[in-house]
């Protein structure tokens, strides 16, 4: 079993990596295997909605997006982490999620997903209800903690005085291996819940 972590911030050593550190602890003494990405740092353009995905099933940039998608494939689980940019994701990172859940086409029903945000201040919770949308509209479930998961600080050294925060993020590191340990057994035992054929809804003009 794996999860796949990707720091959204430009510092891979700074505080939303310290606190991804200690969520990996946690899943590692339980078995689950991680692989933490750096992807705050890196050129990476937002969709052009050109509709190439459609046919290829992978972004025509090809880039890191195309990189992390086979990984993300293969995994039991996502962590997305970011620092907090104006109450929002850094907008690097978002452009990244945009094109890998948009342009991928296998299945990420029943991985589980779990988002980590990192502010000096405040705009703490408003990036983490942006990021757990990825999750909410992919069918993952998402593991939660014992508050929402976020550290405070301006440097990781900052972050390590967060006594709350650091625990925060072990409980999520033990909720996550402990789901996806769960959806496996249910996977086994039950399989998947019966999914029906995809309905889109789209008003005509002067439907009230």
């Amino acid at each position: 079993m794996k999860v796949m972590l990707l720091n959204g911030s430009p510092h891979p050593d700074g505080c939303v990596g310290r606190a991804l550190k200690e969520v990996v602890s946690e899943l590692e003494k339980k078995g689950i295997e991680t692989e933490t990405i750096c992807v705050g740092n890196r050129d990476i353009r937002g969709c052009i909605s050109c509709g190439s995905c459609y046919g290829t099933g992978k972004c025509v940039f090809n880039d890191i997006v195309n990189e992390i998608a086979p990984k993300f494939e293969e995994a039991d689980g996502l962590i997305i982490g970011s620092p907090v940019y104006y109450g929002s994701a850094n907008g690097t990172l978002t452009n990244l999620l945009d094109r890998l859940f948009f342009s991928t086409k296998f299945s990420k029903r029943m991985k589980a997903g779990a988002a980590v945000v990192s502010a000096r201040r405040g705009g703490n919770t408003a990036a983490f209800d942006q990021l757990n949308k990825y999750f909410t509209i992919s069918e993952m479930p998402v593991a939660s903690s014992q508050y929402w998961n976020q550290v405070h600080g301006f440097t990781a050294e900052d972050v390590e005085k967060d006594k709350e925060g650091l625990q925060i993020m072990r409980t999520l590191g033990k909720n996550m291996a402990f789901l996806i340990k769960a959806i496996a057994l249910a996977k086994e035992t039950y399989g998947l819940p019966e999914q029906e054929k995809h309905v889109s809804t789209s008003f005509p003009d002067g439907l009230e």
